[in-house]
């Protein structure tokens, strides 16, 4: 790490301006030369604070006219060589690979971590299959990549399937055994719900090469924005859930531009439409990467509320927040795991991951955040979820993080009594005259859980719901469900005639029986 900062104050001696990029890079390389010399987070987090310590400067990397010009079927064509995969003539148990750089010129730097040392895997257009493309990539210079994805034995002791990718901004995603990619990750998210997002992105990754088996995989990032820096670790355990756990220190860059959001763990995904928001005229009953938001909240003793969220594609932006004190865990779910939900053959939904974030150091109190916007198709993600903290940090002051992210199948954090296995919206077969009004809306929900198969046959089991102050009440049963013998909830809520007609209405529903709770709360929110 001392060469970084020889490079530096050799730079201001002889009075010249070195990008931070030119000095990591020389860092890098007067590393190499010293084999007993470790990386660790400590090392990028100085490059981090020091880089924290100037104004942002954009990283103008020059994109050959021949890649800005590409289509993005043109793009696909261009692939990495098998025999180019890192680590794979060594056998190890991790391999990784890289993606070129695209139209738009998003390069990150890679680094190799290996006993001998330090050094940049600069870019090689040897590497790439560029298929039906006619380019003259040997003109190009030092690209850098587009990215990295690893791959390990996650299904099949003789093959190595895809395991984690980090690609464009900050974001990564990861699969666990027999999943399919779906939501995504990231770094950070600032002021994602405000007039202008800040994508903070990765612009250097430190790849350390595996030599213990059954080790985890190990990742350095470092990111840079116009307000902040970040140092990051990824130790990646891949299994039947795959867990990322992430170590980072965030550094605030001393600006008149104050961040009005700061999101920590932010996930990303996409809800197009489900069973609480059919789409008439598509076969498929839903179609969505996440179905839920559940949020578990720390009472300090040893237990706490579990809430759930169902998420909707909504006309206009909707933004909602859940307080706290403390934070438990939080994630994006897709719970519904049963093909005939999706009937999609390509899509394969049921099979997309559930992110579950932990805490391993307090975050202090804060709330989560739920944005949720329209999207026209299911190719666009419009949720995200993540911590905003009560107090900001403050530059010169590092925010050290501590989290990690299970990425899970079948089998996934539930609630320790009851929970939702399904919402629906609308009312059915009425009489004429019954008493339904425009103004009502109503929803079918059903629990499972072990609280509520531990209940007596004729046990009495209450359905206990509250509304916003713009509503009212008008029914809220609990019954057995005689075809299934598991709880069905059913509510109706009639909007007030002197309520504001686009204020949303929350909506809050557990189950009880004798004053115990036997299920995580349900909570709504009606747009229209």
């Amino acid at each position: 790490m001392q060469a970084f900062f020889r490079c530096f104050e050799a730079a201001k001696a002889q009075g010249r301006r070195v990008s931070f990029s030119a000095l990591v890079g020389a860092a890098v390389l007067a590393m190499g030369s010293s084999p007993a010399l470790a990386w660790s987070l400590d090392d990028v987090a100085k490059i981090a604070s020091q880089r924290a310590g100037v104004p942002f400067k954009e990283a103008l990397q020059a994109v050959p006219a021949e890649l800005a010009k590409m289509e993005y079927d043109d793009y696909r064509d261009i692939r990495f060589k098998p025999e180019s995969t890192l680590w794979r003539a060594d056998k190890l148990a991790y391999e990784a690979n890289f993606f070129h750089v695209g139209r738009h010129g998003d390069s990150v730097r890679v680094h190799e971590i290996t006993p001998a040392g330090v050094k940049r895997i600069a870019y090689d257009p040897g590497k790439f299959n560029f298929g039906k493309n006619k380019l003259s990539p040997q003109s190009w210079g030092d690209l850098g990549y587009g990215g990295v994805r690893f791959f390990s034995h996650l299904n099949s002791p003789t093959y190595k399937d895809e395991l984690i990718v980090f690609s464009g901004a900050s974001y990564f995603r990861a699969l666990g055994s027999d999943q399919l990619y779906g939501l995504s990750a990231r770094g950070l998210a600032v002021d994602t719900a405000g007039s202008k997002e800040e994508f903070p992105r990765f612009t250097d990754y430190w790849l350390q090469k595996p030599t213990v088996e059954g080790a985890p995989l190990t990742i350095y990032a470092l990111m840079d924005s116009e307000r902040m820096t970040g140092a990051y670790r990824f130790d990646v355990k891949p299994g039947e859930q795959t867990i990322t756990e992430v170590r980072a220190r965030i550094y605030m860059r001393q600006t008149d531009k104050p961040v009005t959001t700061l999101g920590i763990a932010p996930l990303t995904s996409m809800f197009f439409f489900g069973e609480n928001q059919p789409r008439p005229g598509d076969f498929r009953p839903e179609v969505h990467d996440s179905d839920g938001l559940m949020i578990a909240l720390d009472d300090g003793q040893g237990g706490g509320e579990w809430l759930w969220r169902p998420l909707q594609n909504p006309a206009s932006p909707l933004v909602t927040s859940f307080s706290m004190q403390k934070l438990k865990g939080f994630g994006l779910m897709q719970r519904d795991r049963a093909f005939r939900s999706y009937e999609d053959t390509e899509a394969r939904y049921e099979q997309r991951p559930s992110a579950w974030v932990t805490p391993l150091s307090d975050f202090g109190p804060g709330r989560i955040e739920l944005l949720q916007f329209a999207t026209p198709d299911e190719t666009h993600d419009n949720v995200a979820a993540y911590w905003v903290p009560e107090k900001m940090p403050v530059a010169g002051k590092p925010l050290e993080l501590a989290y990690q992210i299970a990425w899970q199948g079948k089998n996934q954090q539930l609630p320790p009594n009851g929970w939702v296995t399904q919402s629906r919206r609308g009312i059915g077969y009425s009489k004429p005259g019954a008493d339904f009004s425009s103004q009502q809306v109503q929803f079918v929900v059903d629990f499972a859980g072990p609280a509520l198969d531990a209940l007596p046959e004729a046990a009495k089991v209450e359905a206990i719901t509250t509304a916003s102050a713009n509503a009212r009440v008008v029914e809220s049963l609990a019954y057995r469900n005689p075809a299934t013998g598991a709880w069905r909830m059913t509510v109706r809520i009639e909007r007030l005639k002197s309520a504001e007609p686009i204020q949303p209405i929350e909506l809050r529903a557990f189950l009880q029986h004798n004053n115990q709770t036997l299920s995580e709360t349900w909570t709504n929110l009606i747009t229209h």
